[in-house]
């Protein structure tokens, strides 16, 4: 038996060697450990040990897997979508109020143009766009949350996606839509408002409008942008002209809608594709330079 393998290292394989002593090593998959991290048990150990057997389902790597599976049936839900608008709200706006028939008239407006409606699935102004979307005989999509207090998708939901993790969400909310279009609402409403408004201007996604409707509600927020956040240098003077502040619902539509074709045109909301003149993917069959 090798000395190597009397200090425990597997295999045979030798010891690393660090001033003059000999050091217990091992690989573990792609990681390689040293001293006391060799005392870990192995993969396959692990996976058959019935110790604890509920654990595993609480551990991060266990939680990468429950990640991934969730951006997989977001992609292939949501992948053949086609043209859609995000629509953000309060989730305590009101039936029969002013807020929550303008939604409705939204969703309503962006149906009867052939755009799919996209709302975070719960109750108020989410409610309202997506009922607004089945009036108009549209695409209503709806993404829930899991939250303490879930209330679930909403019945005007034709084609629903719960998810655990925000970001996972927050993701589809931004790849299948070509704009927001954002009524007054809480925390939930400004945290997608202010991700878009930097997605915007860090150049990650291009040609994406940003509406917000109601100007007795957003008027002072933009105030505070210009004045502070301008006035100190924090951001530029075009950083607020990534949004614009309309109250009329078929404004709000036909903003939001304005780029849409350009941004059709270009490959889809990221810009990744390089076109030529007539709005053709440069190099690719069909193109102007390949007919």
């Amino acid at each position: 038996m090798s000395s190597d393998s009397q200090q425990g290292v597997p295999n045979g394989e030798p010891s690393s060697s660090r001033g003059g002593s000999q050091v217990p090593w091992r690989r573990k998959g792609p990681i390689e450990l040293r001293r006391r991290q060799t005392q870990q048990g192995t993969a396959d150990q692990h996976l058959l040990d019935t110790k604890g057997a509920g654990r595993f389902v609480h551990t991060d790597p266990w939680r990468v897997m429950r990640i991934q599976s969730e951006f997989v049936e977001g992609f292939g839900a949501l992948a053949e979508l086609g043209p859609a608008v995000s629509v953000f709200g309060s989730a305590r706006t009101r039936p029969g109020t002013e807020f929550y028939e303008t939604a409705v008239m939204i969703g309503r407006l962006l149906a009867d143009s052939g755009v799919a409606v996209i709302t975070g699935g719960g109750p108020g102004s989410m409610e309202a766009a997506n009922r607004g979307a089945v009036e108009g005989a549209g695409t209503s999509v709806g993404l829930g949350i899991e939250l303490p207090f879930e209330t679930g998708l909403n019945s005007w939901v034709d084609l629903g996606i719960n998810f655990r993790y925000f970001f996972a969400r927050k993701t589809m909310f931004v790849k299948y839509a070509h704009g927001f279009i954002v009524l007054p609402g809480g925390l939930g409403t400004l945290d997608e408002l202010f991700e878009a408004m930097v997605l915007v201007q860090t150049g990650k996604v291009t040609q994406f409008p940003i509406v917000l409707v109601g100007s007795a509600f957003w008027s002072p927020l933009v105030d505070w942008i210009r004045g502070t956040l301008v006035g100190e240098g924090m951001i530029s003077e075009s950083d607020v002209d990534l949004i614009a502040i309309v109250d009329d619902p078929h404004e709000a539509v036909r903003r939001v809608l304005a780029g849409l074709g350009e941004t059709e045109r270009r490959g889809g909301m990221f810009g990744s594709a390089e076109v030529d003149d007539e709005g053709w993917p440069e190099d690719e069959p069909g193109s102007a330079e390949g007919a």
